[in-house]
């Protein structure tokens, strides 16, 4: 009997390590990633990565993770478990952010300097097309029902709708001044996205490519100037939306049924990016100027911890 209790427990720890959670997040200044036990909310190691990594995106079936390497002019591929090295995509030149397609067989990336997205084949490691956009794009996503590729211009305050099956541009919306990040909702009916000159937010209308509302953000005692939203994400259930301002240091969480900001929850400083955990009960946030992440538990919209993970993260993925 003790050993058959002795053997459960072996293979119920086997089975809780294989289904540990971690946070992976990109480190801009070490140019490495570092990794982050998410059920202790501790640093397990950070590894080297290649120069100036930001954004970071796992695949669908997460075994692959993806990391802009933006200096190397490369995307790396690791194994997402073992973070074994699987080789590199030809992203263009100083790739920053990208968005895997939903089937995990595409990669958009954003071409900053080049005003273009490039377009590759993941399992090709191949690029299939190059798309002309407006003045320093950097957001782009992908819609979940795979419909819409959209490609944020911050010069241009343009947002253009790609359509993916013949890779063209079939339409363009004005946004408010220096569009940041994009995201679609999990329904694909809405688009949100920011705008960091202009201290906004503003939803639009999948179907007709319109604003629906534009939300100006504002933080008692914190100055218009600081006011910088950039990351967004959106929760499975439309039901709350939260956006990452910058040096404001600040996450605004609103009402997405609403588009009211109930609230704003003070985090590290100049905080860049945010991810949900698996469960959408946790919300990470990379803090670029503190050197580290500041963990939000979203049943009560409250900040619980922060780690240290390095200097100046940027980008940040949760693995299951």
């Amino acid at each position: 009997m003790r050993k058959f209790l002795l053997g459960l427990l072996c293979m119920s720890l086997l089975q809780a390590a294989a289904q540990a959670e971690n946070v992976i997040v990109t480190l801009e200044k070490d140019n490495a990633i570092a990794i982050i036990d998410a059920q202790t909310a501790k640093l397990i190691k950070t590894l080297p990565i290649g120069q100036r990594p930001r954004g970071i995106a796992l695949s669908p079936d997460h075994k692959t993770l993806f990391v802009a390497t933006s200096d190397d002019n490369t995307i790396k591929m690791l194994d997402a478990e073992t973070f074994k090295d699987l080789g590199s995509l030809p992203s263009g030149d100083d790739p920053e952010t990208f968005a895997v397609s939903p089937a995990g067989d595409r990669l958009y990336v954003s071409n900053e300097d080049d005003s273009q997205v490039t377009v590759i084949d993941v399992a090709k490691k191949k690029v299939v097309q190059k798309i002309a956009v407006g003045v320093e794009p950097e957001g782009i996503t992908v819609s979940p029902d795979n419909q819409w590729v959209v490609s944020a211009s911050e010069t241009t305050n343009m947002l253009h709708w790609i359509d993916p099956k013949i890779l063209k541009i079939m339409d363009n919306t004005l946004v408010d001044a220096r569009p940041r990040a994009v995201a679609f909702t999990a329904d694909s009916q809405q688009l949100w996205v920011t705008s960091e000159i202009a201290g906004t937010v503003s939803i639009l209308d999948v179907k007709t490519r319109q604003v629906l509302k534009s939300i100006k953000l504002a933080v008692q005692g914190v100055t218009a100037d600081k006011i910088q939203p950039v990351g967004v994400v959106i929760d499975k259930a439309r039901q709350w939306a939260y956006v990452a301002i910058g040096p404001a240091n600040r996450v605004a969480v609103i009402n997405a049924q609403t588009f009211v900001v109930e609230k704003y929850l003070l985090v590290g400083q100049r905080v860049w990016n945010l991810a949900f955990s698996p469960d959408q009960k946790k919300l990470y946030t990379t803090n670029g100027m503190s050197n580290d992440v500041s963990i939000i538990e979203l049943d009560s919209h409250t900040v619980t911890k922060s780690v240290g993970v390095g200097r100046y993260p940027w980008g940040v993925v949760v693995r299951p």
